[in-house]
C-alpha cells in the first residue's frame, strides 16, 4: 500500500497481483495523502484529511474493515481558533513515523510558536483520542530552520532527526536537525548539518538510519550540476556529526531527488528522483550499494 499526490491532494491505493498481473485499489480520495504507514492489524496512518476539523490539516487512521474508514486522530489549530494563531501547528504535508509506546512522530510545515513549523508527538489515550505535544517550534534562534517539509525517524534511544526546507545561517538551504528528551519533559534541539554551499546540497528529504547508526538521505539539488545529491552523516566521537556527499546526480543518472530513501537488509541504499534518467527523463529509481 501507498499513496500518490500531486500539489498536496491525491488518493491512497492499493497494488494487489494476480495471474493477469496487478490489480488497483482505491482506498482514499478525499484529501491530502503522502507517505503512510502501518500498524499490526493493518491500519494506515498519515496526514490524509486535507483540512481538519478546524482547518490546519489532520493526522488519520484508515481503519480496515468491511471497507476502509478514515478516522481522525487530530486536527491542527485546534488549541486555537484562528488559523494563523496555531500554536501546535498547521499543514502536516510529511508522513508520520512509529515511536515508543505506540505514539506518532511527525512535522508541519506552517505555524507554531514561532510561525514556521512545528516537530511533535501524538500520544494514544485510554479513552482512544490522541493528545498532541510540540517537541520544537522553528525557528528557536536566527539560524535554526524553517518550514520542515519532511517526515522525522527516530534512533533506539528515542531521539527524534529531520530536515527543513529553509533557514539555517549561510545558504538558506535548510538544516539537518536532531531533538533528544530531556529529564524536566523537555527537548533539545542540535544542529548536525546547516549547507554551507550549493555543492553540498540543498534542501534535504526524510532521512534513513543504516545497520551501523548513521544517517542517510538526499538533498533535492546542489551538488556539481544542481540535480541533487545522495549523502551520509556519521556520529563522531566529540558529539558531532560527520557530512559526506556519496552520490551527485547528473541529469542523465536521475535529478530532483524528492523522497525518503530506504536500506534493504543487504544494506543498499534505495530512492527516486522526480525527473531526469533516460529516454524519457521522467525520474529513475535508484539504487547505491555499500
Amino acid at each position: 500500500m501507498t499513496t500518490s499526490s500531486f500539489s498536496g491532494f491525491g488518493t491512497v491505493f492499493e497494488l494487489t497481483p494476480g495471474s493477469q498481473g496487478w490489480s488497483i485499489s482505491v482506498l482514499h480520495d478525499r484529501g491530502q495523502s503522502t507517505d503512510l504507514i502501518l500498524d499490526q492489524a493493518g491500519n494506515l496512518y498519515g496526514p490524509m484529511a486535507s483540512n481538519g476539523q478546524y482547518g490546519g490539516g489532520a493526522i488519520s487512521e484508515l481503519v480496515k474493515d468491511d471497507g476502509w474508514t478514515e478516522k481522525w486522530l487530530y486536527s491542527f489549530c485546534a488549541k486555537n481558533s484562528r488559523k494563523h494563531d496555531c500554536l501546535d501547528g498547521s499543514d502536516p504535508y510529511a508522513g508520520v513515523t512509529w515511536g515508543p509506546g505506540g505514539d506518532l512522530y511527525g512535522t508541519t510545515a506552517q505555524y507554531g510558536v514561532h510561525g514556521y513549523g512545528v516537530v511533535f508527538r501524538l500520544a494514544p489515550q485510554q479513552d482512544g483520542t490522541w493528545e498532541e505535544t510540540v517537541l520544537h517550534s522553528f525557528p528557536a534562534f536566527p539560524t535554526d530552520g524553517q518550514k520542515p517539509y519532511e517526515g522525522v525517524v527516530l534512533d533506539k534511544a528515542g531521539n527524534v532527526y529531520g530536515a527543513t526546507y529553509q533557514g539555517g545561517s549561510s545558504t538558506g538551504c535548510g538544516v539537518i536537525f536532531k531533538l533528544a528528551p530531556q529529564a524536566d519533559g523537555k527537548w533539545k534541539e542540535s544542529i548536525l548539518y546547516d549547507f554551507p554551499k550549493l555543492s553540498q546540497g540543498c534542501i534535504a528529504n526524510t532521512m534513513a538510519f543504516d545497520a551501523h547508526g548513521n544517517l542517510w538521505g538526499t538533498a533535492q539539488s546542489g551538488g556539481a550540476s544542481d540535480n541533487g545529491v545522495v549523502f551520509e552523516l556519521t556520529p563522531q566521537q566529540n558529539g558531532k556529526w560527520k557530512y559526506h556527499v556519496v552520490h551527485q546526480f547528473n541529469w542523465k543518472d536521475g535529478s530532483l531527488p524528492g523522497s525518503a530513501v530506504i536500506f534493504d537488509n543487504q544494506g543498499n541504499l534505495y530512492g527516486t528522483t522526480i525527473a531526469g534518467g533516460a529516454p524519457n527523463y521522467g525520474g529513475v529509481a535508484f539504487e547505491i550499494t555499500p
